[in-house]
């Protein structure tokens, strides 16, 4: 199904069914983020997905995975309650200090698996 047409599934079922995009739709295609969908309860596997960049105020309660994306960079203020996965992607080039360091005030409770 081409991406046009998904786009206008998404928002007639916004319009009509009250029903909320995918997050992961919104984060493909630079869509604004509800406070509410920025708070992401368990696991948020981001795994080979064509991004570069993860929405500021992120919170993940368990862990996030973004292994073989391209992302670039961490969001000031990420919160990851367990472990950061980041192998495969750009990120690999800093330490687990340098990443933790990037998104104070946020905080990676686990660990960083490079």
């Amino acid at each position: 199904m081409k991406k046009e047409a998904l786009k206008r599934i998404f928002n007639f079922l916004e319009a009509k069914e009250n029903k909320e995009k995918p997050f992961i739709w919104k984060l493909i295609n630079n869509e604004p983020f509800t406070d509410d969908e920025l708070h992401f309860y368990g696991d948020l596997d981001l795994i080979d997905l064509n991004i570069e960049t993860l929405p500021e105020g992120l919170k993940v309660s368990g862990s996030l995975n973004v292994r073989f994306s391209n992302i670039t960079s961490l969001p000031k203020g990420l919160e990851v309650g367990g472990d950061l996965y980041i192998y495969g992607t750009p990120l690999t080039k800093y330490s687990g200090e340098e990443l933790r360091e990037m998104i104070k005030p946020g905080f990676i409770k686990g660990k960083i698996y490079a």
